[in-house]
């Protein structure tokens, strides 16, 4: 329908060998494209998001399977359930939203500047670059595109080398929906990324590993390029002594092993009343079975990414075992030629282990015994900023305690993941878990400049404290310090 430039044709204007030739020509087709409508209509931008959600219903089946494929074995309902329901509701949110977000904001202005008056106009920053991870492919790529488009820019996305079908889907799919001007993506391994990263954007949105985000900040920073960073680390689980243990672990344990616990908000570990541990594995142990009966063989689990991780969460568990951990298995063995890997809870893990210091993306939890509530919060305050915190329980007054004694990305209190969800809840981390925010507004707000604008009126008094400077200066002064 839009088309981009046939491989061919893109490989003789920029050399197929010179990724940032590749980049750079396209960046500056989509500059070009801004400069020529900087301020788009709400008609341009419903007509681009509704391209996009007709992309997303037509190439929903191809995605699917494309993400399945990339995984080895991903159910087509986890991929409908994590990545299309949501892509598609935070569409329709911005839709229903976008023309009260595009108003300009009536400013008032203290007596000093009347009879001035002041507006906000929200603009569109250029062209965004958006640099989506593996774990939900579909999803952390077009929910940051939809904040960009609604905000009236143009994007390029990156997609990652570790799931190529789908990598090659998108492509295809956004030739058909868009002009290249409009959005574009751009395929290839580390090299890719590393110019990517490092090409002039108006801003970058990357989702990922906090040790890769690091890098992103500083190949962007060259660039005085904004940054939004949607990155990872350890996500706390806190059972309260008040919480029912019935009813909080099904919704732990469906928060720890959705999509094998491959999952940046996914609890790394959980905190539990020491007098509680005994109870709290063995009632993790039955919901593991009931919730995925005949491990690793139960079509509703999900593949590691890659032998690669498959591997790193075995050392994780084997390190920590050597390390005098105990290891309760959840489920069956280990089928690595699949790379099913069985869940598992760790007791007694010490500090100095890979497992307690690393991001686990993998269905490992470790527990931690604790005696009072303050050890509990000054544990997870010893530790980097999570980007999601978890409290399970029904003492108000703890719960009071947990989250103005904490500081995390965002928080569900008795369940999990499902702050995430609501589009109308920023979504962003704090210090190592990210910087930044986007869904719904936030989104929006990201990857705008609001800029003010006064109007002075003809009547202006501001005269009165030009040079020279004399008498009628400092009464002006003299008055403006006791009004002021």
């Amino acid at each position: 329908m839009y088309g981009q430039l046939s491989p061919m044709t893109e490989d003789r204007v920029t050399g197929a060998a010179d990724p940032a030739a590749r980049i750079a020509f396209i960046l500056e087709r989509q500059k070009a494209g801004w400069l020529s409508d900087p301020l788009p209509s709400r008609e341009v931008r419903l007509d681009r998001l509704d391209r996009l959600d007709r992309m997303v219903v037509a190439w929903q089946e191809r995605f699917c399977a494309a993400i399945s494929a990339d995984f080895g074995q991903r159910p087509l309902l986890l991929t409908t359930l994590t990545d299309v329901v949501p892509t598609r509701a935070a569409i329709r949110h911005a839709r229903r939203h976008l023309k009260r977000w595009m108003a300009r904001r009536r400013v008032s202005l203290g007596w000093t500047g009347k009879p001035a008056s002041a507006e906000i106009l929200r603009q569109p920053l250029g062209v965004v670059g958006i640099v989506a991870p593996w774990n939900y492919p579909l999803n952390l790529v077009l929910s940051p595109l939809t904040g960009a488009l609604a905000a009236g820019n143009r994007a390029m996305l990156k997609p990652s080398e570790l799931t190529p079908a789908f990598s090659e889907a998108l492509q295809q799919a956004v030739a058909e929906f868009f002009a290249e001007d409009e959005v574009a993506v751009v395929t290839g391994g580390p090299e890719v990324a590393q110019a990517f990263t490092a090409a002039p954007f108006d801003h970058l949105i990357f989702t990922g590993s906090t040790a890769v985000g690091r890098k992103v900040a500083e190949a962007a920073a060259r660039n005085l390029t904004p940054v939004t960073l949607e990155l990872g680390g350890k996500s706390p689980a806190i059972l309260d002594p008040s919480a029912d243990i019935a009813r909080a672990v099904p919704r732990l344990v469906w928060g720890k092993l959705l999509n094998a616990g491959q999952t940046c908000v996914a609890p790394d570990y959980a905190l539990v009343p020491r007098e509680r541990v005994d109870a709290f594995i063995a009632a993790v142990m039955a919901e593991v079975a009931r919730q995925y009966p005949g491990l690793p063989d139960n079509p509703d689990y999900t593949s590691i990414i890659s032998a690669r991780h498959f591997e790193r969460l075995e050392r994780l568990v084997e390190e920590a075992r050597d390390k005098g951990a105990t290891v309760v298995e959840l489920a069956g063995a280990n089928d690595a030629v699949r790379r099913m890997f069985a869940p598992v809870l760790l007791t007694g893990a010490p500090d100095d282990a890979a497992v307690m210091r690393e991001e686990i993306f993998g269905p490992i939890l470790p527990v931690i015994a604790y005696d009072t509530l303050e050890e509990a919060i000054a544990y997870i305050n010893q530790r980097d900023r999570p980007l999601a915190l978890y409290w399970f329980g029904t003492d108000r007054a703890a719960e009071t305690r947990v989250l103005e004694g904490t500081i995390a990305g965002g928080v569900t209190v008795n369940d999990t993941i499902l702050h995430l969800s609501q589009d109308d809840l920023p979504f962003g981390g704090v210090g190592a878990s990210g910087h930044g925010a986007y869904h719904g507004e936030a989104g929006f707000l990201a990857l705008s400049k609001e800029k003010p604008v006064l109007r002075q009126s003809t009547w202006s008094g501001v005269k009165l404290l030009y040079p020279p400077y004399g008498g009628v200066t400092r009464l002006m002064l003299k008055l403006l310090g006791r009004l002021g």
